[in-house]
């Protein structure tokens, strides 16, 4: 079977990634974590933001004296991420969701189940896919310790999966800038399952750039077991596999190029749903009633406990203030999920950009019009749009690999 081969080495004549990194970026930063120290009502934000507020006015001062964008990263790096982060886990504070994580890994061992059977108050629902539990499982079986903090394995997690997705060769500027970006240092820091999520929806989508859809497959399976956010990914994956088979050498070839194009989709689709059933299912059948609990009627607001995710964006405040308005929130996240499906349908991505930057806008349009939302949800468009921007590799691998498919 064809390798992929790269019509040139990904690390040539690449221009530096078109990311911020001047003195006011890190000053516009830093006034950005001031101000939520100042208004934050959560301890851990508030440790976070004066520590990061200081490391990012170092690393503007750092660039107003002429110092490399990879000093001043470094620095903003070790004030928004490692200083809050070591001063939270000696004091053993932390945001909600690490909590959450740990107790529903404990649940799991104990039960077979991550989620309570009888929730009452918000603190009690588990909203997250059967698989987040797996990053609870050292506190669950080793003990609370900094080491075992779910929190940290997150984070590794994130960075892991970002820093494959990215093109050999130019990983540290990209990587190192993300990690800084308030929106990702400060779940980094206090905790957030949404950064996981984030960095394999990107590695899938660039495996699946690759042609290698089983492992794109296997990446997107298991970002849909941690969150429902996840599964967009699959169909915007399954489209750029699909997309090879248009444009793909001579017309003649085209029909000889479409059946490996499918095959591909279709390999990566199982994969992703195989993968995502064996970690989801096993938990869900375990209480089928719990489970829909706490995954489908907390996040959807259908509970009486009222969820803590209450940011005020369109789907918010329409459940909130118009009578009626959380149907029509709900119309509005359907009629978006419509259209991302239509555009797939009517205009594939022909890149790993391409899709992730429709992927983004898709999560934004949800994040928007969720009846239950809050703005750190904006670190999965965030993250796909930083990945785009900086992951374009010269030629096109997928469409290399289908010619010579129909070559042989």
């Amino acid at each position: 079977m064809a390798t992929t081969t790269p019509l040139t080495p990904p690390d040539q004549g690449r221009k530096p990634p078109p990311i911020p990194s001047g003195a006011l970026w890190w000053a516009v930063c830093s006034a950005a974590a001031l101000g939520l120290a100042a208004c934050s009502s959560l301890g851990p934000h508030r440790v976070w933001g004066t520590a990061a507020a200081l490391g990012y006015l170092a690393a503007a001062l750092l660039a107003v004296r002429g110092r490399s964008p990879r000093a001043a990263g470094a620095v903003a790096v070790t004030g928004a991420v490692l200083l809050p982060l070591l001063w939270l886990l000696a004091v053993e504070r932390a945001q909600l969701e690490v909590r959450v994580v740990a107790r529903s890994a404990g649940l799991l061992l104990a039960e077979g189940t991550p989620y309570l059977q009888r929730p009452l108050v918000p603190q009690d629902f588990n909203p997250y896919l059967p698989g987040m539990a797996v990053f609870g499982l050292p506190e669950a079986v080793a003990g609370p310790g900094p080491l075992t903090d779910p929190r940290l394995w997150m984070g590794a997690a994130f960075l892991t999966a970002f820093a494959l997705a990215l093109p050999a060769g130019s990983r540290s500027a990209p990587l190192r800038w993300i990690a800084a970006c308030p929106l990702v240092a400060l779940p980094l820091a206090v905790g957030g399952v949404d950064l996981p999520v984030a960095g394999l929806m990107c590695l899938g989508l660039a495996l699946a750039g690759r042609g290698r859809a089983g492992a794109a497959g296997l990446a997107l399976g298991v970002a849909a077991a941690l969150k429902w956010t996840a599964w967009p990914a699959i169909p915007v994956a399954l489209a750029l596999l699909a997309v090879a088979s248009r444009g793909a050498g001579r017309p003649a070839d085209r029909g000889e190029a479409r059946r490996p194009a499918e095959r591909a989709a279709r390999r990566c689709g199982l994969v992703a749903l195989l993968t995502a059933a064996a970690l989801v299912l096993p938990a869900a059948l375990r209480d089928p009633a719990a489970f829909r609990a706490h995954v489908v009627d907390f996040p959807l607001g259908l509970t009486d406990a009222v969820s803590s995710a209450a940011s005020p964006l369109p789907g918010h405040l329409l459940a909130t203030h118009v009578p009626g308005g959380r149907t029509l929130a709900l119309l509005l996240l359907g009629v978006s999920a419509f259209l991302l499906a239509l555009s797939l349908l009517l205009r594939p991505p022909e890149t790993p950009e391409d899709a992730a930057t429709r992927l983004a806008l898709g999560l934004l349009l949800a994040i928007a019009f969720m009846p239950a939302s809050r703005f750190g949800y904006l670190v999965h468009p965030l993250v796909l749009a930083v990945w785009a921007a900086v992951g374009e590799t010269p030629g096109h691998p997928l469409f290399l690999r289908v010619r010579k498919q129909v070559s042989r």
